[in-house]
């Protein structure tokens, strides 16, 4: 039956926890120690979860009551009470607990699991440094079109056009969420479209030329520098990932054997597991290192510590000792390499290549096709790769030996 304020008054404490529930989840915690608090119990995603209410009677029973029924009323929107009262907390100030931080702070917290750390930090970093300042504490439903792009150009008015891009589409994201959980009516980002300054394309620098390939080729190997970061120079062209996954690369997700990388889907960029085929020499290159860097979580490990991965300037630092300059060569240059010869030289299917790329490819029904579609096929073409690669090494002439002299 419900609870009094008599039967709370009178509620002394003894040797274990005592619980008296009101109804609805609401209850009084008793301790051992005298102290009287105030818990809500719920469910969300299919577990028990516990909610604080404060302590009686500073909380009073009525005001108990009113806490409960706002969480209630969360849960009935799709909104956990916990996570919402962590995002509430986690803002500046005191606010109305429908602004524009909060709710981002909620809307955050529900999707950074289904991206990659890098990518999290970058929006959670964007919130707070572009948007919250200026129209974090607003109620979101009161945002408008005409504020949200006045926040904007001061983005474009520093010359981060592509950020201010980006922000506007985390707006709309936030917009829309706020619309599913009964906080807005409508997203004043659609509003905007077209009114910022288009995107200048970036170039992301890569040699594409066979002569220039083995130029390239030949600097690598003969790089004096670290013998991990000079594994990874070699092993980069022959796997078509993203500089990230490649540093991350760990020997557990690594088949030496069946020659094959199995990148868990938390580290891919589209969160979908990404299953590399390892060519002849990318095995042998692996199976060289492997005494080196067996005992560390990590195929390239950094220089100072084991325990992490290589520096993301490794790569990076290398190409420049070696000689090639920002406009000539990135690390996500072999990417693109590889993407451009196989496609207009060797001529293979572009579905094998957008695979390998790990790039969103749909059968003819608008599914995505599973890790091991084509496998036996991208096999091949990456070993063609590989031996192609081979040959323009080999046609560029004796090694001419790096300038580098230290470790990177």
């Amino acid at each position: 039956m419900p609870l009094t304020d008599a039967a709370l008054r009178k509620a002394k404490p003894v040797e274990k926890v005592q619980r008296l529930f009101d109804g609805g989840g609401l209850y009084l915690e008793v301790t051992p120690a005298g102290g009287k608090l105030w818990r809500q119990k719920y469910r969300f995603g299919g577990k028990e979860k516990r909610l604080a209410h404060g302590t009686y009677p500073e909380v009073s029973l009525a005001d108990a009551r009113e806490r409960r029924e706002t969480a209630r009323k969360l849960l009935a929107a799709g909104v956990d009470p916990g996570e919402h009262k962590k995002a509430v907390r986690a803002a500046s100030e005191e606010r109305d607990a429908n602004s524009f931080e909060v709710v981002a702070r909620e809307w955050f917290a529900r999707q950074r699991s289904a991206w990659v750390p890098s990518h999290a930090d970058k929006i959670i970093a964007r919130l707070e440094a572009d948007l919250f300042p200026w129209v974090g504490k607003r109620p979101i439903a009161e945002v408008t079109a005409k504020e949200l792009l006045t926040t904007l150009n001061r983005i474009v008015d520093r010359g981060a056009v592509e950020t201010a891009h980006r922000a506007l589409q985390n707006c709309g994201q936030v917009f829309r969420y706020a619309i599913v959980t009964d906080r807005a009516e409508r997203n004043p980002a659609g509003d905007l479209r077209g009114a910022l300054p288009p995107v200048k394309p970036t170039h992301r620098a890569a040699i594409t030329q066979p002569k220039e390939i083995g130029a390239l080729l030949r600097a690598i190997e003969a790089y004096v520098g670290s013998n991990v970061t000079r594994a990874a120079l070699q092993f980069a062209p022959l796997v078509f990932v993203r500089p990230g996954e490649l540093r991350h690369a760990e020997w557990s997700e690594i088949d030496l054997e069946a020659a094959e990388w199995n990148i868990p889907a938390e580290k891919m960029k589209m969160r979908e597991p990404h299953l590399v085929p390892l060519a002849r020499q990318a095995v042998e290159i692996l199976t060289e290192l492997h005494p080196l860097t067996k005992h560390s979580q990590y195929v390239f490990p950094g220089g100072t510590s084991p325990r992490r991965p290589m520096s993301n300037n490794a790569i990076l630092a290398a190409l420049r000792r070696m000689g090639f300059t920002k406009e000539e060569m990135s690390g996500h240059g072999f990417r693109a390499m590889a993407r451009t010869i196989l496609d207009e030289t060797l001529h293979f299917r572009p579905d094998y290549i957008e695979h390998q790329l790990a790039h969103a490819v749909r059968d003819p029904n608008g599914r995505a096709y599973n890790r091991t579609a084509h496998l036996a096929e991208r096999r091949k073409m990456m070993q063609a790769w590989a031996d192609y690669l081979d040959a323009l090494k080999l046609a560029a002439g004796p090694l001419i030996a790096s300038s580098s002299t230290s470790g990177s």
